[in-house]
């Protein structure tokens, strides 16, 4: 569907545009990305602007002093760390005589090679069919126009409305099939939901490392790799939280500044878990000389999907590479949403049982409770360890056993909900008794 675009390698010169009183994307990430995607960055070219060139996005100037860097590299990719317009790329890659990579198609790659679940492979391709949309016509300048009169209609634009119709269905059959996701997911929430069990939701910066913190407190074994966007595929595992009978973790997709929009809508199914949940395990790379820059960019990636309001905790990850005790202060600062801070090490398991307590706490288990069950009663003692709710256990005199518990409402009012069960002093000495 596309003109014949120069053949792309593997040894490429980063162009990064700084727009003047423009957000801009990082640098250094957008270099870590082509690291991410197995390209060898040989140079980077600066370029200040104080607007885009219409017709190549950069001056002349700077086109052909990329053309000669490119040359004394011996490069033959260019990878431009902003959207470029459909002709911004054609007359780059005309003038370069390279392949000219956008910030958009090298974030697309990388998912690509990453998408290992059927979902994920759904929305990458979603995704990339939504981006060829905006560069079919590109792919007919060669063809005739249309032209006026009858039977003059030029073979060009049939054969664009042609490919656009294609696009078209694809397009929709693959949102349909997405669709049928997000509804088995919303299902899937509805059931925790009717059970009672909360959804705790990992987000953060890309390689801020929520897949090794998700590994620590679940013994699982997610791929997770010092590499940015290493996780694309949702993962949810159940994890014991002392007060709860159950709390599901969801490993999600790392965010990256300026996010692509087409990405976010793409990953809408995934990123609804994120929306949904009932706590945001926020992960700050603590080691980052930018971290209050990336969890400002990550907030700003939770207000665009409608998930700002829901409650946070700030995981201040990697400690063990920081001095002792010199935590950043700044990421500390805590605002309406933030239910606290807890500094870990996803690598050697530093801060996960306060992390732990600390999510219990946040999801609203109560102060400690004691309950009196009959010594016959070992299926409700089985429970209660099961929940994770039991700190402490004595035999009384008459043979009962009196457990001490931290446990949520929910929790609680399932127990008073039993025939056995009611606060202790309400009625005739039951099988069961709570007391504060």
């Amino acid at each position: 569907m596309l003109f014949e675009r120069p053949e792309a390698g593997n040894r490429a010169v980063v162009l990064h545009v700084e727009l003047r009183g423009q957000a801009n994307p990082d640098k250094d990430e957008f270099v870590e990305l082509a690291r991410s995607a197995e390209i060898d960055v040989v140079e980077v070219v600066l370029a200040p602007r104080d607007a885009p060139d219409a017709r190549a996005f950069v001056g002349s100037g700077k086109v052909s002093e990329v053309k000669q860097t490119l040359r004394a590299a011996d490069a033959d990719l260019l990878l431009i760390n902003h959207e470029l317009s459909a002709g911004q790329q054609r007359n780059l890659e005309q003038a370069l005589d390279c392949r000219v990579i956008t910030r958009t198609e090298l974030i697309l790659t990388i998912f690509a090679d990453r998408a290992r679940s059927h979902e994920g492979q759904l929305q990458v391709e979603l995704a990339q069919l939504k981006h060829a949309q905006t560069r079919l016509v590109r792919g007919w300048t060669h063809l005739d126009r249309q032209k006026g009169g009858i039977g003059m209609r030029g073979a060009g634009e049939k054969q664009i409305e042609l490919d656009q119709r294609m696009l078209s269905e694809r397009i929709k059959a693959v949102e349909k099939k997405i669709a049928v996701v997000s509804k088995r997911r919303s299902q899937n929430r509805r059931g925790r939901g009717r059970r009672g069990t909360p959804t705790v939701a990992l987000v953060g910066y890309t390689n801020a490392g929520k897949s090794t913190l998700f590994n620590q407190m679940t013994n699982a074994s997610v791929y997770a790799e010092d590499q940015l966007f290493a996780t694309l595929d949702p993962t949810m595992r159940r994890i014991p939280v002392p007060g709860l009978n159950d709390v599901v973790l969801a490993d999600t997709v790392g965010f990256v500044s300026l996010l692509p929009h087409a990405l976010v809508e793409a990953f809408k199914a995934t990123l609804e878990e994120v929306v949904h949940a009932d706590l945001l395990l926020h992960v700050v790379d603590a080691a980052d000389e930018l971290h209050e820059e990336r969890l400002q960019q990550v907030r700003d990636v939770l207000q665009d999907i409608g998930a700002d309001e829901v409650p946070e905790m700030l995981v201040l990850n990697k400690i063990d590479l920081l001095p002792y005790n010199e935590l950043p202060q700044a990421v500390q600062e805590a605002h309406d949403n933030v239910k606290g801070v807890f500094p870990v090490s996803a690598i050697n398991g530093q801060g996960i049982n306060a992390l732990i307590e600390g999510i219990g706490a946040a999801l609203g288990v109560a102060a400690p409770h004691q309950v009196v069950l009959d010594s016959a009663d070992g299926r409700t003692r089985a429970w209660l360890y099961r929940s994770g709710a039991v700190l402490d256990e004595q035999t009384m005199e008459d043979g009962s056993l009196q457990l001490t518990l931290q446990a949520d409402d929910g929790l609680l009012k399932q127990l008073q909900s039993s025939p056995q069960v009611m606060l202790r002093g309400d009625y005739t000495p039951p099988k069961i008794s709570i007391s504060n």
